[in-house]
Parts: C-alpha cells; sequence; structure tokens
C-alpha cells in the first residue's frame, strides 16, 4: 500500500507539472504588460494544441524565473478571438516578442524551447 501511495504522489507531481500553464491574458493585462517598460512575449495558442501544451510549463517557468524584468503572457484564441484578429495570428502557436517601448520586435509560428525564448527577449531588451 505504501508503495502505491508512493507512486501516486509522485505521478500527481509530474502530471501537475506537465500541465502547468498561465491563465489567458485579458486585453487589459496585455496593455499593461506592453506599456510597463519591459521586453514582453505574448504566447497565442490554445490549450487542447499539442505544440501549445509543450510550451505551456516553458512559460509558466519563463514567466516566474523573469518576473519583474520580463512580461510572458498566454492568449487562449478560442477564449479570446479579438486577440487573434488584433494580432493577426494565421497559425498556433504563435509567439510575439516585444521590447521595452512595446514594440513588436518578432514573430515565430509553432513550438519554440525556452533558450530561444530567451535569446529573442534579450535581443528585445531583456536584462
Amino acid at each position: 500500500m505504501k508503495h502505491c501511495t508512493t507512486a501516486a504522489a509522485i505521478t500527481l507531481m509530474f502530471a501537475g507539472s506537465a500541465w502547468a500553464e498561465l491563465p489567458s491574458a485579458t486585453d487589459t493585462l496585455v496593455k499593461q504588460a506592453l506599456a510597463s517598460g519591459k521586453p514582453a512575449v505574448i504566447d497565442l495558442g490554445a490549450r487542447h494544441c499539442i505544440p501549445c501544451k509543450k510550451m505551456a510549463p516553458i512559460l509558466e517557468s519563463l514567466s516566474s524565473e523573469y518576473r519583474g524584468r520580463a512580461n510572458v503572457l498566454f492568449i487562449d484564441v478560442n477564449e479570446d478571438q479579438a486577440a487573434a484578429l488584433k494580432f493577426r495570428i494565421q497559425m498556433i502557436p504563435t509567439q510575439l516578442f516585444f521590447n521595452a517601448q512595446g514594440k513588436e520586435v518578432k514573430r515565430h509560428i509553432g513550438f519554440i524551447d525556452k533558450g530561444d525564448i530567451l535569446k529573442e527577449l534579450k535581443a528585445a531588451g531583456l536584462k
């Protein structure tokens, strides 16, 4: 019984980390992030999209690690179709990188790993 309980706890621990995800950002939160004077990445995707699911823990990690230095946001285009139109999203996931002045400086379509996100954030002004 002890082994079953331990195995269940480990399974839940890994399942929780695999599905870590940021809440879908509102238009107000996006405006605040872009006016904050910090670089930002906004990932536009969907909760059911496989590459989007793979990116969720990466975005969660970056959001925690760089809190106060960069803005890391997620928008679920199924919940916020207006954002998909506003940012002219044609495929998901799409990552938009913004400099500290709130200007879009890079756009990437598809899965992107943590190292490449950091590279783009640094190019956008992350210190």
